[in-house]
C-alpha cells in the first residue's frame, strides 16, 4: 500500500518500508558514489563522473518542475538515507520507435540490490503516474542482457513483446549494450 502527499517540495511517495522523495543537497555525494560504481552502471555505457550526477540531479529537479513527476530519491527510512532512484521519465527522442511515452526506471545502490526495492518504489511511482496524472502507459527498456531489470519489469506485469526490441539509438550498434528490450504496462493491467 501506498500514499501521495502533494505540497511542496513536491509529491511525496511512501510505502510500507520506503520513502519516495525529491532530491536534498546532501545526496549529490551517494548519489555520485552509486554512479560511479561499474557494478551499478555495468548495463549503461559508463560510469558517470561526479559533474555528471550532479547534472542528473538537476535534471530530474527541472522534470519535477515541468511535468509533476520524475525519478524519485529513494530513502529506507532508518536504514538507507539514499538507495538510488526510482520514478518515471519522458521519452521523446524521435528515434525511438515508441516516443513519446513515459517510462518507469530505477538504479539502486548495490547494498539495495535483491530486497525488493525497485519493485516496491516502481509499484508506488506506477500508482502515481496512473491514479494521480492519469498517464495511459508506461514503458521501460533495459539492454537486453539486463536480467535484474527485466525481472522487475516482470514482476510488475509489464508485458515484453520481442518485436518490439530495438538497438539504442545513443549506442554504437557494435556495443554490447546495443539491443534492448521493451515492456509495456497499460493503466488498469
Amino acid at each position: 500500500m501506498s500514499s501521495a502527499e502533494d505540497g511542496p517540495p513536491g509529491p511525496l511517495l511512501r510505502t510500507e518500508r520506503l520513502l519516495l522523495r525529491r532530491w536534498r543537497a546532501e545526496d549529490s555525494a551517494p548519489f555520485a558514489q552509486l554512479n560511479a560504481d561499474p557494478q551499478v552502471m555495468e548495463h549503461f555505457p559508463a560510469t558517470l563522473t561526479r559533474a555528471q550526477s550532479d547534472a542528473l540531479i538537476e535534471q530530474i529537479e527541472l522534470c519535477f518542475k515541468t511535468h509533476g513527476y520524475g525519478a524519485w530519491a529513494v530513502e529506507v527510512p532508518g536504514e538507507i538515507e539514499l538507495a538510488g532512484f526510482v520514478g518515471l521519465w519522458p521519452q521523446n527522442d524521435p528515434r525511438l520507435a515508441f516516443a513519446p511515452a513515459v517510462e518507469i526506471g530505477w538504479r539502486l545502490s548495490r547494498i539495495s540490490w535483491g530486497r525488493g526495492i525497485a519493485t516496491e518504489a516502481a509499484t508506488a511511482a506506477l500508482a502515481y503516474g496512473f491514479d494521480r496524472l492519469g498517464i495511459e502507459e508506461v514503458v521501460s527498456f533495459t539492454s537486453a542482457g539486463n536480467a535484474r531489470s527485466r525481472a522487475v519489469m516482470e514482476r510488475l506485469g509489464m508485458r515484453h513483446d520481442p518485436a518490439e526490441d530495438f538497438l539504442h539509438p545513443q549506442i554504437d550498434v557494435a556495443h554490447r549494450l546495443a539491443r534492448h528490450v521493451l515492456y509495456r504496462l497499460r493503466a488498469g493491467e
